[in-house]
């Protein structure tokens, strides 16, 4: 076996010699303050007391990595969910995350704070994720990552009528997600109307 086929360096290696080279500048540190210390009172730090702060220094860097991944998970899940299945259906995997996060009242109040902060984009994209989440809780379409925007269209167009405001959502959602077109606030106000409708039926 050639040594080419070796790996010659791996994430779990690569922290084990952070975590060494950071005890021993720890206890670099402690050293010349313990060095120092003679000077001003003869007090000597037991060694279960730098164990202790070994393990509290761990500790917290850990629930600080921890809850940064948790916030970047939360914000950026959806598009790492789409990069991983190479891309395919942004949309989609954008609602497979979002869907079971929140009601459609969370989506709704969402997209009038977006709105009134002028980012039609974004308040846009979640009125139809209310849409998305309106189908699933009622049954009529349930979520499903490999599903697109026009499969959604082609299943609507059996189960509901009037279909037209959902196609003013779902073509709107597919200019956001696959075309650079501008979301002007007249765009969102368009939605909101297909929202009202949809929600009178």
């Amino acid at each position: 076996m050639s040594t080419d086929t070796f790996e010659k360096t791996s994430l779990g290696w690569q922290l084990s010699q952070l975590q060494q080279q950071v005890g021993e500048w720890l206890e670099y540190q402690f050293y010349r303050f313990q060095q120092n210390l003679p000077e001003f009172a003869p007090i000597s730090i037991s060694p279960w007391l730098v164990n202790l702060l070994k393990f509290l220094f761990w500790l917290i860097l850990a629930l600080v990595l921890a809850w940064a991944g948790w916030r970047l998970w939360r914000e950026f899940g959806h598009y790492i969910y789409s990069w991983l299945t190479g891309g395919k259906n942004a949309s989609n995997s954008g609602a497979k995350v979002y869907s079971n996060d929140f009601s459609v009242g969370i989506w709704l109040e969402r997209s009038q704070q977006l709105y009134r902060q002028g980012n039609y984009r974004e308040a846009c994209r979640c009125l139809y994720m209310a849409i998305l989440q309106r189908l699933h809780d009622t049954g009529i379409v349930l979520h499903k990552p490999s599903r697109t925007d026009g499969e959604y269209l082609q299943l609507l167009r059996s189960t509901v009528t009037p279909i037209q405001p959902y196609e003013t959502l779902i073509t709107t959602h597919e200019q956001l997600c696959f075309g650079n077109t501008e979301i002007f606030s007249e765009n969102y106000e368009q939605c909101q109307q297909a929202y009202r409708e949809i929600a009178q039926e």
